[in-house]
């Protein structure tokens, strides 16, 4: 697994094996969470009456092949859907697309409001390519095998096998003992063929000869360029000076620029051969292969005149066409609104102030603890035990509850403890769907009307709604904290979110040691800042439920998220049932814990170590930490506690350090 993904260095993990236990049970292996490849093209229409005004095709890592044929169908498709004519998909388009890429076939992902049991495909990771058909015979002296033949197959495509990693390009294609360039369907024999082959497995042609050639003619040449119009001035004893402007083209980036650059070259008088307009013109339009091309040039230069260096004017064309470009990328280029002049800046009394804006912070932050120099802590319970004494924990001042144990009566008693005991903040979902909007806010009102509850953290952007939405009904009766999961990595990111009514900062896991004192030295109201000292971070949170092997729940699934079993409860040392804990192990031997969510079809995958860090080395820019719980009982919690408290780490291999020495 890799926390990189944020940063654009994703190191693919979805694409490995996996194994799914649970109480040292095998219950499934393969690729669990490579997904098939999204095929939207049915849902254009709907999409574009939706109001979307741009589609984006993923093209990752991809051929050129790949990108020419995707986009070439996408863009026939969506002017279909714009046009008077029944949208209606030719199977042909299909086949291109599952050719030039595919994993297991295509998937609707998640733009059907049905439940997606096909969204995985975890016999294999890589490009499938077209199905041929069964061997049907081997001959190894030869090297050649037997095809009943399904699919078009030509001399020069690519094939593959499923028990080989190896490809094969056909060389020799037989039907009836004659050679043929291409086949259709029927028994065919290809020869040159060794390896692992055996009567009974499949074939794929992975790669087309046909459709790479054809992709290959649309893109290995330039289509567009932009056209400039030209003076060139050059005069006796006078620098030499060139005049450009860009024609009108479809590319408004490139509409209407007017460069001019002078060279420090002076002509002088010929004694021979004087310059001709030719000579310049060779010159000056070798453009190569950049998106430029010289129109037309108007040349005012002096008669019998000799231009010393003639690749003065390479350096002025180069000149030139820079500068067009500069120009060009200004126009597209995105800059921040924010002065950075005028950022936050960090006073005496740890208040958010801004030159400008008339921004501050009146809420109280994270509760003070009255002990002198005491940090506060926060806890988060990622998961309630109903066997569990929480009257035991110590050390804790904020409390933070997952949203959905409010909804279940079963867990009121526990709430009524933890909110009595501590100050109590509702930990809201990282992902927010349409069809929990309503029961969010409903349970909200619900649960502040019945328990102590102090504040929120918010964990998704949208938040900003949400405490439009509460300060309306309650004022500023409570505290907001923004979670690590908006990506706290910078002053820009502590501006924006102030203005969306946030209060108090978690700092994203992702950051390393100097990142952190860097950053909470250019902030101000540092102490408004919290830190995950403890905790199995969350890698990944997806949907989609690795036990029903779906993106929505179903009646049938079978519901093993709710399924419990019996296990020696630590604390009072008697026997009580759990929830069932599932486990994705890695190619490695490392297990992933999974928590399920059936609320929304959620899962969230934890690192397979524990972050531990030394709060001693951050408390100079931390107020507050935080520790994140989600197996731990409550002896292991007041431990964690007690060592967090004293400026300490765990020790051991099951604990890590995170990104701390980690240049991100």
């Amino acid at each position: 697994m890799d926390v990189h993904g944020n940063r654009g260095k994703c190191a693919q993990p979805c694409r490995l094996p996996y194994e799914l236990t649970c109480e040292n049970t095998s219950l499934s292996k393969g690729y669990l969470l490579s997904t098939k490849d999204l095929c939207g093209l049915e849902y254009l229409p709907a999409l574009i009456k939706a109001g979307v005004a741009c589609f984006k095709i993923e093209g990752r890592m991809k051929s050129p092949e790949y990108v020419a044929t995707v986009t070439k169908i996408y863009r026939k498709y969506i002017d279909l859907a714009y046009s008077s004519s029944p949208y209606i998909i030719d199977e042909n388009d299909k086949k291109l697309l599952l050719q030039v890429f595919n994993r297991g076939g295509f998937s609707t992902g998640h733009l059907s409001p049905k439940p997606n049991k096909e969204l995985v495909f975890k016999d294999k990771q890589n490009h499938m390519g077209i199905y041929l058909g069964n061997v049907a015979n081997v001959k190894p002296q030869k090297g050649h095998i037997f095809l009943n033949l399904n699919d078009c197959l030509s001399i020069g495509d690519t094939i593959q096998f499923e028990n080989e990693t190896s490809k094969y390009t056909v060389s020799e294609l037989i039907i009836h003992e004659k050679n043929v360039k291409t086949a259709t369907h029927g028994l065919v024999e290809i020869g040159r063929m060794k390896g692992n082959i055996k009567i009974g497995d499949k074939i794929f042609k992975v790669q087309s000869k046909e459709l790479s050639t054809n992709t290959k003619l649309s893109y290995q040449k330039e289509n567009i360029k932009v056209h400039l119009q030209a003076k060139f001035i050059a005069h006796l004893n006078n620098p030499i000076k060139l005049e450009v402007k860009t024609s009108k083209t479809n590319n408004p980036v490139f509409n209407n620029i007017i460069v001019s650059s002078i060279s420090n070259i002076t002509p002088i008088e010929s004694t021979s051969k004087p310059i001709t307009k030719e000579r310049i013109l060779n010159q000056l339009t070798k453009t190569g292969d950049t998106i430029f091309v010289f129109e037309n040039i108007d040349f005012v230069i002096d008669n019998n005149i000799f231009i010393p260096s003639i690749s003065s004017l390479n350096e002025l064309r180069r000149n030139i066409l820079e500068q067009i470009l500069e120009i060009a990328t200004n126009r597209i280029t995105r800059k921040t609104q924010i002065n950075t002049s005028k950022l936050l800046v960090y006073d005496d009394n740890e208040n958010m102030s801004h030159n400008n804006n008339n921004i501050s912070s009146n809420n109280s932050n994270f509760t003070k603890n009255t002990t002198a120099n005491r940090k506060t802590l926060s806890l988060l319970l990622n998961i309630l035990h109903t066997s569990f004494d929480y009257n035991k924990l110590q050390g804790i001042d904020n409390i933070y509850i997952p949203l959905k144990y409010f909804e279940d009566k079963k867990y009121s008693d526990i709430i009524n403890i933890l909110s009595n005991k501590f100050n109590m903040y509702i930990y809201l979902p990282n992902i927010v769907k349409a069809n929990y909007r309503n029961i969010l806010t409903n349970l909200v009102n619900k649960t502040i009307d019945s328990y102590n509850i102090k504040g929120f953290v918010i964990s998704n952007i949208s938040g900003g709604i949400f405490i439009d939405y509460m300060k309306k009904l309650y004022g500023d009766k409570f505290n907001y904290i923004a979670n690590y999961t908006l990506n706290m990595y910078n002053p820009y990111t502590q501006y924006e979110l102030k203005k969306l009514g946030l209060n108090n900062f978690t700092l994203s896991p992702e950051l390393d040691k100097n990142s952190i004192l860097n950053l909470c030295n250019s902030l101000n109201s540092r102490g408004n800042i919290e830190l995950i000292v403890y905790g199995a971070i969350p890698l990944m949170t997806i949907n989609y439920c690795l036990l029903g092997v779906t993106n929505k729940c179903y009646p049938t699934c079978g519901t093993k998220c709710l399924n419990t079993s019996k296990n020696i409860n630590k604390d009072v040392n008697i026997s009580k049932n759990i929830p069932t804990k599932y486990y994705l192990k890695d190619r490695l031997g490392l297990n992933f814990r999974i928590l399920p969510d059936r609320i929304q079809t959620i899962s969230t995958i934890y690192n397979s170590k524990i972050l531990s860090l030394a709060t001693n080395d951050f408390d100079n820019i931390s107020n507050s930490y935080r520790i994140d719980i989600l197996d731990e009982n409550i002896e292991e919690i007041n431990n964690i506690v007690s060592i967090v408290s004293s400026g300490k780490r765990m020790e051991g291999k099951q604990y890590t350090n995170g990104n701390m020495n980690r240049e991100i």
